[in-house]
């Protein structure tokens, strides 16, 4: 296999070949965030629960409601010292753990849009091809990595979004290629280079278009929550030209 840079194509290009794998999928983009909102909405109640997490939450709440607006600096105070808690941590790694317990269905669009390229039958069973075999834990263990590198950076307002850039091609170079995360990661790195406006005007619009729904009173998230994907699988398919 061969792995090289075409000309650069345009922006619309990209874009509009991303609307159209999305709106070719509908149907899987609404099952996808039904799954995965059920699965990480449940999980992470019981996990605030487990430690005490809601309850001191709703506690804090009920007595800001008391008070109005004029209790708003306590109030602050009060979910400062909640996040400093030991309990608090604890449950951030839960969410991180159901978050990457659930990465790999993403990668269930990639075969879906493939095989809309390669005109074959599509079923609710791609979008778990990700959970098959050993390739699991190679997806998990990078959506782990991935995390943490995040969560370090996210103290700049830059650095997450240039951590986004340098890693979006990853997952499909790992799911189409067989990459390891750093060879995928070095792949994508080279494309970003020569592909920086693009790369960078696509995650913004992918960002902008994913998280939208949820302006729409949550009902639109069913829709636009998966978007992400579409745009990533547009880049991939335009910057990396898989020849055998």
């Amino acid at each position: 296999m061969q792995e090289n840079y075409p000309q650069k194509p345009g922006l619309d290009f990209i874009l509009k070949q991303a609307f159209f794998y999305w709106n070719k999928t509908l149907l899987y983009q609404i099952l996808f965030t039904i799954i995965y909102g059920t699965i990480f909405f449940a999980v992470s109640f019981y996990i605030m629960q487990r430690f005490g997490i809601y309850d001191q939450y709703a506690e804090v709440l009920a007595d800001y409601s008391k008070v109005g607006i004029s209790g708003l600096e306590e109030l602050n105070e009060k979910l400062a010292a909640i996040r400093n808690t030991e309990n608090f941590a604890y449950a951030l790694y839960g969410f991180m753990a159901v978050s990457a317990f659930l990465f790999p269905m993403n990668l269930g669009f990639f075969q879906i849009f493939k095989k809309i390229d390669l005109k074959e039958d599509i079923g609710i069973g791609d979008l778990f091809v990700g959970y098959n075999g050993i390739n699991f834990f190679r997806y998990v263990s990078y959506f782990v990595f991935w995390y943490l590198v995040c969560e370090i950076l996210k103290i700049t307002i830059i650095l997450p979004l240039f951590w986004i850039m340098v890693t979006i091609l990853v997952a499909p170079l790992m799911f189409f290629h067989n990459k390891t995360t750093f060879e995928a990661i070095s792949l994508n790195w080279k494309a970003f280079k020569m592909y920086f406006l693009e790369i960078l005007v696509c995650t913004i619009v992918a960002v902008l278009f994913k998280y939208i729904g949820f302006a729409l009173f949550f009902v639109g998230a069913l829709l636009t929550f998966p978007f992400w994907n579409a745009m990533i699988y547009s880049l991939y398919k335009t910057i990396f030209n898989e020849k055998n």
